[in-house]
């Protein structure tokens, strides 16, 4: 298939640069097989069956993103993928300035060496000292808000907050598993109130979920890899949520695909820690969820690509059509979706 299928048009005043207040009110498009209806988030437990579960994604955001000087020339960093204890691969800015040996310092006494390049602009760096690389980041990082957020106002400290889940907890994603950053206390109460359960995966999200597709046909795009753990236990309980019927919903793409990542052909899910590059497209055969909770995705982008392939690419384009002209905010900081297949 072709990008091009997957391109539409978005109005600029569509993209939210703050989220809702509370995090629980942003508007929720339900759309049920070629059904679409207007909600909100807060009514989620009403969209869904007692025995549903809802799967998220307990990755934390780490301040992944750094400024610096490498002699009179100014480097930018934003670390996608940690590789070891002190080394961690980054797409870099003005990345012709910064060689193979090169220090960069990103000040607030934090140093890190160029040990390798790549042709795309990305560099493993090996930060100096004993401190943890997490020390280090939390003194000279920013929090690495996509750039169609950072593009348009400057990065805060209310972004500490505000970009982070409730469910955070193992450190190591740059970028926020974000349709979970819809979910409070009072909707987690009205969901066991419900009968839907919830669990929990870690998906370490990498800064590659922002890069632009850059070839004309889908087949010749390349996913960075990002590392995933399913434990045992969890694995159990989730076939065992199918095997009595339930259905499996994920919250956020990340989480699906992680899932689907551990999935055999016949749907059964396995524990697994490693990494995984999955490419989800139109034609792909869903084996672990039965459902999505996500946001609003880019156009041309392999977000939109995954959603179509789970709902139609018609479908989904009248759903993103609708929202559009509706005034639902798009993005990381935007409204959600909830997306079930027939």
């Amino acid at each position: 298939m072709r990008v091009a299928d997957f391109d539409f048009d978005l109005p600029a005043e569509r993209i939210a640069l703050r989220p809702a207040r509370p995090r629980d009110s942003a508007r929720l498009l339900a759309v049920m097989g070629e059904e679409i209806s207007d909600h909100q988030v807060l009514e989620l437990p009403d969209l869904l069956r007692p025995g549903d579960v809802l799967v998220f994604n307990d990755t934390k955001v780490i301040p992944a993103q750094l400024e610096g000087r490498r002699g009179e020339a100014s480097v930018g960093a934003t670390l996608h993928k940690r590789e070891g204890p002190r080394e961690w691969q980054a797409f870099l800015r003005n990345a012709r300035r910064a060689r193979v040996g090169d220090t960069i310092d990103f000040g607030e006494g934090v140093h890190a060496s160029v040990a390798e390049k790549s042709d795309d602009g990305s560099a493993l760096l090996h930060f100096h000292g004993e401190e943890p690389v997490e020390l280090l980041l939390e003194r000279a990082g920013r929090m690495p808000l996509p750039p169609y957020i950072a593009s348009k106002r400057e990065i805060d400290e209310r972004d500490r907050e505000d970009y982070q889940t409730m469910f955070a907890r193992e450190e190591g994603a740059v970028a926020a598993p974000t349709a979970a950053l819809h979910f409070t206390p009072r909707l987690l109460e009205a969901l066991d109130a419900r009968g839907i359960g919830r669990e929990t995966l870690t998906l370490h999200v990498g800064a590659g979920t922002f890069l632009p597709v850059k070839s004309e046909r889908i087949e010749e795009h390349r996913m960075h890899a990002e590392w995933g753990r399913i434990d045992e236990a969890t694995a159990e309980r989730l076939n065992t949520v199918r095997g009595s019927g339930g259905r499996l919903i994920s919250v956020g793409t990340t989480s699906l695909r992680l899932l689907e990542s551990a999935a055999d052909d016949a749907g059964a899910i396995h524990p697994f820690e490693g990494d995984t590059a999955i490419f989800i497209t139109p034609g792909y055969r869903f084996k672990a969820i039965d459902g999505l909770i996500t946001n609003f995705h880019l156009p041309r982008s392999t977000l939109f690509m995954l959603v179509s392939a789970l709902m139609g690419l018609e479908v989904m384009k009248k759903a993103y059509a609708h929202a559009i002209g509706a005034g639902y905010r798009f993005y990381s900081y935007g409204d959600a979706s909830l997306l079930l297949p027939r």
